[in-house]
Formats: structure tokens, C-alpha cells, sequence
């Protein structure tokens, strides 16, 4: 897949200005984001991200098309499970409700910025070392089991991180917000607002996903303009997700499991690639396993579609009848 550099410089102008006009909105008018607003933006960045699909398969063919679909899925149900850690530090820190837009945005600019790091040393580590998919896929494959036993009393702790504990030691921060300001005046004293200290935590938490998110997406294509565009179309619609389900994340009572089973999944796949192409001389001679056949994009698109599917009607089916037994 040859991508020149003018269709990077048309991709990156095309994403910041997107973020410049919501970061407009959320500046100029900030205020609680109804359902049906988010509804509509939901729907736009879901369609949004089906149309670069399309452009994907007419100017590079089906088989990319598809890499980037089943990328941008994975990413994206990634994204819902880290939405319950998201709602729990706005809750921690009482971020008022028409403030939490702006915080969601450039916290999530935050963690593209950083994520485009972690996507470029992952190519380069891929195009260098064969035998990384071992551990990509090892990775996944433990992550998954921790997922598949997942402990929701850990999930409703949030735990400060160091970058977050720095940022509270080293700047001077009051615990009163003044609107959509980083900065305040209190007491004759220029302090930081929690603001600051609220986007730090969304933009550093959402990095530590990128840490089994990465390598999910790197075991469906290798391209990284495929890798980084998923995670740009996953991440921009992520935001009014929040506000859209809302209360209904407490309903997805599988998730944990679904996505255990599609990060599982993956990290198979990588490990049969990795087991395909390989190089490691205590590994078969260092010659490739005959048996070791790569799995098709299709095949994995299906397996995380019907995954996701189920997972959804599963908790939905299973928390309508607790409420109706109770």
C-alpha cells in the first residue's frame, strides 16, 4: 500500500479540521450535550468513518478496505470500555456537565498525539523484527484473560497517575472550576483549575489503553496509515459516544468478555503470522510453520462483527430480565 505524502498532508488538515470545529463549539457555546446532538454527531462520525472505508477500497482495493473496517470496529468497541474509566474520573473530579465536551476533546487530542508515537515505533519495530508479532500476540492473549476476568469493583476505582500527581505537585491548582478556564484568580493568586488536571487524566489514561490497543489493530494490517486512521476515526467519534450512551454503559454488562474474545482472537492470529514468517532459529530451524495458515481479514472482520453483536444483545437480553425480576 503506497501512500504518498500528499495524502497524509489531506488526512492530517482533514482531522484537525474537525477538531478545530468542535473545539470551537465546545469553547464558544459550552453546554450539556442533549441525546439527539449526539445522536447526529454519533451518526456523522460513524458514516464518516464507512465513506473512508469506501475511499480505502476504490483507490487501494477491497482487502485494505476491510483491514481498516475490522481496525476501526476493534478500536472503536476498545473505545466503549474505556468510556466507563472516562465517566469515573469526570465523576471523581465533578467536572460540571457543560464543561465535559472540551475536557472529552482535547483529552482526546491529547491521546491521538500520543498514540501517533506508539503507532510509528510500532511500524518501525514490525518492518525491523518479525518475531515482535510473539509478543504483540502474547500480550493480547494475557490481556484478554485478565479482561475475561474482569473485577467491576477495580473498574469504579480510579487511581491517580504519576503524571497526574506531578501535575497536581508542581502547579498551582484550587479545587474551584471557573468555567471552561485552565487558569483562575483566587485570592489575589493566579492558580490552575481542575480543568488542567481533568484532561491530563483523560489524555494519559486513554494512552495506557493504547497499550493493548495497538497492538489489536497491528494484528489486523501492518499499514500504519490504515493504523493510524482507524484510531483517528475511533477516537473523534468517541466523544459524543460518551454523552450518547450515557447511562447505558452500566447495561453492557459482557463487554468485558466480548472484547476478551476478540483481543484473544487477535492475539492468535498474530502468533500463527508470526509463526507463518518466521525467523527465530529456535523456532523450527528459524524456517516458517507449514501448518501455521494466515487468517483472511474477512474471516477476522466476521469473527469481530459477530462478536460484538452478540456480546450487545447478551447484556442488553440479560439486564432487561434483571429488571423485570426486580
Amino acid at each position: 500500500m503506497q501512500i504518498d505524502s500528499t495524502l497524509w498532508v489531506v488526512t492530517l488538515v482533514g482531522l484537525v479540521a474537525v477538531f478545530a470545529l468542535d473545539f470551537v463549539v465546545a469553547v464558544r457555546r459550552p453546554h450539556a450535550v442533549s441525546m439527539r446532538e449526539a445522536s447526529l454527531w454519533t451518526a456523522f462520525y460513524v458514516a464518516a468513518a464507512i465513506a473512508f472505508g469506501v475511499f480505502i477500497a476504490t483507490q487501494f482495493g477491497g482487502e485494505y478496505a476491510g483491514q481498516f473496517y475490522a481496525g476501526w470496529l476493534t478500536e472503536y468497541s476498545l473505545s466503549v470500555d474505556n468510556l466507563f474509566v472516562f465517566v469515573i474520573i469526570m465523576s471523581r473530579f465533578r467536572v460540571p456537565r457543560q464543561s465535559q465536551q472540551l475536557v472529552l476533546l482535547i483529552g482526546i487530542a491529547l491521546a491521538l498525539i500520543m498514540r501517533a508515537g506508539f503507532i510509528a515505533l510500532g511500524a518501525a519495530a514490525i518492518t525491523r523484527f518479525s518475531w515482535v508479532f510473539y509478543l504483540f500476540g502474547a500480550f493480547l492473549i494475557y490481556t484478554a484473560y485478565h479482561l475475561a476476568k474482569h473485577d467491576e469493583e477495580e473498574s469504579e476505582e480510579f487511581r491517580e497517575n504519576r503524571v497526574i500527581r506531578w501535575v497536581k505537585a508542581v502547579l498551582p491548582t484550587t479545587d474551584v472550576y471557573d468555567g471552561n478556564r485552565f487558569r483562575t484568580v483566587v485570592d489575589g493568586r493566579k492558580l490552575f483549575t481542575p480543568m488542567l488536571v481533568v484532561m491530563v487524566a483523560i489524555g494519559t489514561t486513554d494512552l495506557l489503553f493504547a497499550l493493548d490497543s495497538i497492538p489489536a489493530i497491528f494484528g489486523l494490517t501492518q499499514e500504519p496509515y490504515l493504523v493510524f486512521t482507524a484510531n483517528a476515526f475511533a477516537l473523534m467519534g468517541l466523544r459524543q459516544l460518551y454523552f450518547l450512551l450515557g447511562g447505558l454503559l452500566d447495561r453492557l454488562v459482557f463487554l468485558s468478555i466480548g472484547l476478551a474474545v476478540v483481543l484473544g482472537f487477535i492475539g492468535v492470529k498474530l502468533i500463527l503470522e508470526a509463526l507463518h514468517t518466521n525467523t527465530l532459529p529456535f523456532i523450527n530451524g528459524g524456517e516458517h510453520v507449514e501448518w501455521a495458515l494466515k487468517i483472511p481479514v474477512t474471516i477476522s472482520l466476521g469473527v469481530i462483527v459477530t462478536v460484538l453483536v452478540v456480546t450487545a444483545i447478551a447484556s442488553l437480553l440479560h439486564t432487561r430480565r434483571g429488571d423485570r425480576t426486580g
